[in-house]
């Protein structure tokens, strides 16, 4: 008999918390679900461990947890509007934009000094069809983690305005450099060897096959280098 009861404030606590937390999510408004900033992520986070410790454990009282609930939703709607309304006070609490390609060249201080990879920003641009690094003229991190591309004004997607400009006919790439690594099954795959692609390298002045980051060859074999010593020489981006 204790234990259907038991069963009983669980499933009670269920059908009251879901729609405390509908109502508190529909307060603290689209910011919180839509872009996911640092402090929202960590009350997402925070409301969970705290809805789910009122379900798992009956112990627990309700109304304590309805206490917490709420006033998470206040300090988080608090939070939000001092970050809107002063602007050094969202610098602190989000996450300066990075610039990880410039001219399309990986930025590899910038990309680890986010604690991304070379293949999370390779992933990134596929994600948004791009395929071939030599088309992005600037590609930045944003605070909420999301990759953002400016392409080469030839590159553009083409327009009504645009039915006379001479466009590139193909903008993919295929990787074959990684960190010094060749990857000669791509090479062989496109009929190329792997001392014409030395030989390409010597032609841009790299001796050392090891200061390359990433390389890649566009379907009219024309390679694209970043080496591991590239630096920003634009100004940064800031909020």
């Amino acid at each position: 008999m204790n234990q259907f009861f038991e069963f009983f404030v669980v499933i009670a606590r269920i059908f009251t918390i879901l729609p405390l937390l509908l109502v508190v999510t529909m307060y603290m408004g689209k910011r919180a679900i839509g872009q996911l900033p640092l402090f929202d992520f960590l009350v997402i986070i925070t409301l969970s461990s705290v809805t789910g410790a009122d379900i798992a454990d009956p112990d627990i009282q309700h109304i304590h947890t309805v206490i917490a609930i709420i006033t998470i939703a206040l300090l988080q709607r608090i939070i939000s509007y001092l970050i809107i309304k002063k602007r050094w006070f969202g610098h602190v609490m989000t996450f300066e934009p990075t610039v990880v390609i410039e001219n399309g060249v990986l930025l590899i201080k910038n990309i680890e000094h986010i604690r991304y990879s070379i293949d999370n920003i390779l992933q990134m641009l596929r994600e948004k069809d791009i395929f071939d690094l030599s088309i992005v003229k600037l590609a930045i991190i944003e605070a909420n983690g999301k990759l953002t591309v400016y392409r080469f004004h030839s590159s553009t997607p083409v327009s009504l305005e645009d039915i006379n400009v001479t466009k590139r006919t193909s903008n993919l790439a295929y990787p074959v450099m990684m960190e010094g690594k060749v990857y000669t099954e791509v090479l062989q795959n496109l009929g190329l060897s792997v001392s014409w692609l030395h030989n390409e390298l010597m032609k841009k002045g790299i001796n050392h096959p090891e200061k390359v980051l990433f390389a890649s060859i566009n379907d009219d074999h024309q390679l694209h280098i970043s080496t591991i010593d590239a630096t920003p020489t634009g100004p940064p981006f800031r909020h």
